[in-house]
Parts: structure tokens; sequence; C-alpha cells
């Protein structure tokens, strides 16, 4: 087994709308981009592991087409939004279990403007009130109990939270995307870089409350890479490709354990909790010890109950601590310097490795004018309903 896992190279294409690339076009543009920052190509590679959400037909092997066909193991997977993260956890695995020195995990994505993603409505609403579907259904319940769409899912999850607790409202959950739009102004690789006031964003179109169109991310294109190795394997490795090396000191999935009404409304706080917990005890950190983080937000809601489920503030203190500035790049502990997905986008097969090339990057130094100055450790966080939750934890360290 692999005594330690190293990231040597990172790659992602800016996330927008293309009308000239398609998905393979920018699965190998991000491939061999990151392939070059590690100083290698695909034939010093010992697995490909791919995540694309709305296409799965061979997708890695149709981007090893471009690259070049080396006879490697080729693993597909998706994963909800998570699907990125699995791809990087496939070949981090391969690498720890011994059978791999060196991975590339790509993460890719053409939405286009998709529109709003969830489950159908179900049974129409002029059929018999008959038994149907997988749970005996009797009627269309979208709508009637809870939602599957995802702005109102997150919208129920973010009211839940201001219920719990005091101080969290409508303007702490715009805060939010407040902070996101104006960091996403130093990032060149983001779908959009305009910065928007609170009251623009209080103020703008409202999808599903609290969340206006200014606090619910984006669809689009793009895609991200990482390459992989061991420790071993990193020995043999000219110097600067060791300098620029990030350790991962953690790597942890979670699934859905059973909760009280889970079967009616989407639980994105346990799965999430569990795996920051066992992704801490892993690395041998602490939130404490973070410099940096790049989580899940895919509408404003979903940021600021991630910063309780990931230990980034006290419990049931979000609401205080966007107040205070707390997650911002001049704050106590900078999140989504990238602007996160509310800016950067998220094509969602993508995003999970989008999310570990950011922190990669700036661990490196690499950052430029959004660089968090000094810093050495990193999470990433990634949901996808259904459901799944990778965290992991990287750290610049001396190879």
């Amino acid at each position: 087994m692999a005594d330690s896992l190293w990231i040597i190279g990172v790659a992602m294409t800016k996330f927008m709308r293309y009308k000239d690339k398609d998905l393979i076009d920018l699965g190998t543009d991000a491939a061999a981009a990151a392939l070059a920052d590690a100083g290698l190509t695909i034939f010093d590679a010992d697995i490909l592991a791919a995540g694309c959400l709305y296409d799965s037909g061979g997708i890695g092997q149709r981007v090893q087409k471009q690259l070049g066909q080396s006879g490697i193991p080729v693993y597909n997977v998706t994963n909800a939004c998570a699907t990125g993260a699995t791809a990087f956890r496939v070949a981090a695995m391969a690498i720890k279990a011994g059978e791999a020195s060196i991975g590339l995990a790509v993460g890719l994505e053409q939405m286009g403007k998709l529109g709003l993603l969830g489950a159908g409505a179900g049974q129409p609403k002029d059929r018999p009130l008959q038994p149907a579907g997988r749970y005996g259904a009797v009627g269309p319940i979208e709508g009637v109990l809870g939602t599957s769409l995802m702005p109102g899912t997150f919208a129920q999850s973010g009211m839940e939270y201001a219920y719990q607790h005091d101080g969290v409202g409508f303007e702490q959950f715009a805060k939010v995307a407040e902070k996101n739009h104006a960091h996403s102004t130093l990032n060149p690789l983001a779908q959009y870089q305009k910065a928007f006031s609170l009251d623009e964003i209080m103020t703008a179109e409202m999808i599903a409350y609290p969340n206006t169109l200014l606090m619910c991310c984006p669809t689009g294109d793009g895609a991200a890479a990482a390459v992989l190795c061991s420790g071993e394997r990193l020995k043999s490795m000219p110097a600067e490709v060791r300098r620029r090396a990030v350790k991962v000191s953690a790597s942890i999935m979670t699934s859905d354990p059973y909760v009280d009404g889970g079967s009616v409304q989407f639980d994105v706080n346990t799965l999430t909790r569990q795996a920051a917990d066992k992704a801490y005890e892993q690395a041998g950190v602490g939130p404490e010890d973070l410099d940096l983080v790049e989580l899940h937000d895919c509408f404003a809601t979903a940021e600021l109950r991630h910063y309780d489920n990931l230990r980034l503030c006290p419990e049931g203190g979000a609401g205080e601590w966007i107040d205070k500035r707390g997650p911002w790049r001049d704050g106590q502990l900078p999140v989504n310097v990238s602007g996160g997905l509310l800016s950067k986008g998220h094509p969602l097969g993508a995003t999970g490795i989008a999310n570990i090339y950011e922190v990669a990057t700036h661990l490196r130094g690499e950052a430029g004018d959004r660089q968090i100055d000094g810093a050495k450790v990193g999470l990433t966080h990634v949901i996808g309903l259904g459901s799944a939750c990778a965290v992991h934890i990287l750290e610049k360290s001396a190879a």
C-alpha cells in the first residue's frame, strides 16, 4: 500500500457556456493541461478515472482516445454533484491500494442552459388515486410533501436552520452570495466575475425563498483534472515537481444515514458532518488549522448550513459568523475564494475536482490576485443529493 498520496498536477478550464467545443474537447483540455503541469503524459499514468453525470457513454475512453490509448484501466463514474470528487477518489484508492503509482482523474460536464434540476412531478393529477411507483404514492407529491427540485430543497434546508437558530434570516443568506460574487471578481476562470450589492441580491427575482436568482448557482460547461501519485513515486520526480506537490492528508466519502424525515426532505447535514469529522481525524488536523475552504454552495442557504456542518463556526453560529465577515478573504477563515459555485459555476461532473484545483493552487502559492497568503492547509467539500458527500483535506508539505 502507498504510504502517502500527492497531487502533482492540476488544471481546469474556464467555466462558461461553450459553443465551439464539445464535452470531449473540454475534458481533454483539462486532462492534458494537468498532465503537462505534472511534466507527464497519459503514457505515464496507470489509471484514468472520469466523472460525468449527463453523458456516461464511455466518457473516459473517449477522452483517452484524444490523449493517447495506452491500455490502462479506465473507470467511469456518476455520483450526482459529487461525481468529480468520486473520480478523484477512484484514482486515489487505486494508488493507496498499490495497484497504481500515478493516476489521472478528470471531471467534465456540458450542461448549457439546462434550467432547474430535480426529479419529475410524479403521477399526473388526472389519474385515479391508486398506489403507484416504488413508494406506493397515490398522487403527485412534488410540492405537496416537500420538493426534489434543487432550489426548493435547499431553501427548505436553510429555513430549517433559521427556525432552529437565532440570528439567521434572509439577510444572512444574502450575505453569503454577496461574498462569493465579490470573490469571483478575482478569478479569471469563473463563469461570472461581477460583484453585487446586498440590496441587489435581496431584490433580485425570488426563486425559492430565501434564495433569489443571485443566490442560486448557474449551470454551464467545463472540466477539471488532477494527477495523483504515491509518495514513493514522488521521490523519483524532478525537484520542481516535488516542490509543488500537494499532500492529500484525508479523502473521505459518506452517504445518507437514516434520519427521521429523510424520506421526505433530503438531509444534507448529517453525512457532511460525518465526512468532516472523519476527515479531520484522518488528517490529524482540526477546523482551527484550516487556511481556506472550498465548499458546496449550490445555493446561498447551503453554504450557510455547511459552515456549521464542517465545524467552521460554533454550533448554531453560522448567522453571526457571516455577519462578522468570518468567511471573507480577509476574515477569520476564507471560504470559496474562487467565487464558489454561485459565481464560478457548477458543471456538475467537474465541480469536485475544480474545488481541489482551487485549494491546491493556493497551497502552491500560485493563485494570483486571489491568493490566500501563507496557506498551508485547505479543505474541499462537495455534496450530491441522493446522497454522496466527499471531503478532502490538502496540505502544503515538504516531499
